[in-house]
C-alpha cells in the first residue's frame, strides 16, 4: 500500500525530473522540499513506490525516474487543470484572430501550440466537406440481422451489417427504417451521429438497444467518407529530444509522418467517452511505446469532432500541456463549432 506522503514523493520525483532530466535521490528530495523527515524515511517512501513499479532507477546506484505508471498515477492525481493565466488566454485569441481564413487559423493554431509546449502540436482536420445523407435503407437478411445502406447526395452508397442480438419482426423492421430515414434525410454527414444519439436518447425503451446499433452502424459508414488530416507543427523540437527516448525517435517521427497511426488512435479516443485523452507510453501501440500524448477535442464546423494535440517524451510538463491544448480546444470549439 502506498502512502500519501509516498505519493507526495512521487509528485516531486515527476516534477524534478522533468525540470532537470536527472534522475532523482532521496537527498535532494530532502534538500529541495520540505516533507519534514529524514532522507531514510524518503527512501523507504521511495522503495514502496519502487515495489508498485510508479517509479525504477535507470542506472545502479542512480536516483530514480517515474516509470509509465508513474506518470498515469501523477496525471491522475491532478483533480483539476489549472488554466491558463488571462494574459495567456488574451495572447492566444489575438494571435488566432489575425488568421487570414480557415487554413490559415488550423496552421496559426498548431504553430501556437508547439510554441506554447515546446513540444510537436497536431491539430485533427476533419474533411467531410458538404456532402448530406439522401437516404438510409434497412434491409433484413435475417431475423437477427440487417444491412444499413447509406446513399449520400454526392451519389456514393456504403452498405454495413447490423447485428441487433435478437429476433425482429417484420413490422419492427419496417418501424426502425422509418424512424432512421425521417431523421437523417438531408443532414450532413458530420451531423448524422449526434441527430441519431438524440433519436436513441428518446426512442421507447423497446427500440432503444436496436436503434442505437444502427446509430453505431452508421458512424462507421460516415467515417469510411473522412479524409481525415494532420496538421503538424513542431517536428525538430522532437528531434532534439532524442535522448528522452529509450530506443529512438524514429518510429514517432514515422508515425508523424504517415499519419494513420495517429488518427486511429484519435478514433480510438472518440470512441471512449470517459478516455482522458491523455496516453503515455505502454498505453499507446508499439510504435509510440515512448511517447506520450496530450489531446482535447474540439467541435469543428457542422458539428463534427476532432482532435488537438501535443505529442512528445513521457519526461514532459503534463499540467502545462494539458492546460494549453484545452486552451487551443476550447477555442477551435468557440470559433469553428457550436460551443458558446
Amino acid at each position: 500500500m502506498v502512502s500519501q506522503r509516498a505519493l507526495e514523493v512521487l509528485r516531486v520525483i515527476v516534477e524534478d525530473y522533468v525540470d532537470s532530466r536527472e534522475p532523482v535521490g532521496s537527498k535532494a528530495i530532502v534538500e529541495r522540499h520540505d516533507f519534514g523527515v529524514s532522507s531514510a524515511t524518503i527512501r523507504n517512501d521511495m522503495a514502496l513506490l519502487e515495489e508498485a513499479n510508479l517509479i525504477h532507477a535507470p542506472h545502479t546506484s542512480s536516483g530514480r525516474v517515474p516509470t509509465d505508471l508513474g506518470y498515469r498515477r501523477f496525471v491522475d492525481s491532478l483533480s483539476a487543470v489549472t488554466p491558463l493565466t488571462s494574459q495567456q488566454v488574451l495572447a492566444i485569441h489575438r494571435f488566432l484572430d489575425e488568421s487570414l481564413d480557415v487554413d490559415d487559423f488550423y496552421v496559426r493554431s498548431v504553430k501556437l501550440l508547439s510554441d506554447l509546449t515546446n513540444q510537436v502540436a497536431l491539430v485533427q482536420f476533419p474533411t467531410l466537406g458538404n456532402d448530406k445523407a439522401a437516404h438510409v435503407e434497412l434491409v433484413s437478411v435475417s431475423p437477427t440481422k440487417a444491412f444499413s445502406v447509406l446513399i449520400t447526395t454526392a451519389g456514393s452508397v456504403d452498405r454495413r451489417m447490423v447485428d441487433f442480438d435478437r429476433v425482429l419482426d417484420d413490422d419492427t423492421i419496417a418501424d426502425l427504417r422509418a424512424r432512421v430515414a425521417t431523421t437523417i434525410a438531408g443532414v450532413a454527414l458530420g451531423e448524422i451521429d449526434g441527430v441519431m444519439a438524440a433519436l436513441v436518447r428518446d426512442a421507447p425503451p423497446a427500440l432503444a438497444a436496436l436503434l442505437e446499433a444502427v446509430r453505431l452502424a452508421l458512424r462507421a459508414q460516415v467515417d469510411s467518407h473522412r479524409k481525415d488530416k494532420l496538421i503538424v507543427a513542431g517536428t525538430p523540437k522532437l528531434v532534439r529530444s532524442d535522448n528522452d527516448f529509450a530506443r529512438t525517435v524514429a518510429p514517432v517521427l514515422d508515425a508523424i509522418e504517415e499519419q494513420v497511426t495517429l488518427l486511429r488512435l484519435f478514433g480510438e479516443m472518440r470512441d471512449a467517452p470517459h478516455d482522458s485523452g491523455v496516453r503515455i507510453g505502454r498505453e499507446m501501440v508499439d510504435d509510440l511505446s515512448d511517447a506520450a500524448i496530450v489531446s482535447r477535442a474540439y467541435s469543428s464546423t457542422g458539428g463534427d469532432s476532432a482532435r488537438v494535440a501535443i505529442l512528445g517524451p513521457t519526461r514532459m510538463n503534463y499540467p502545462l500541456n494539458m492546460a494549453a491544448v484545452d486552451a487551443v480546444a476550447r477555442y477551435l470549439s468557440q470559433v469553428l463549432g457550436d460551443d458558446d
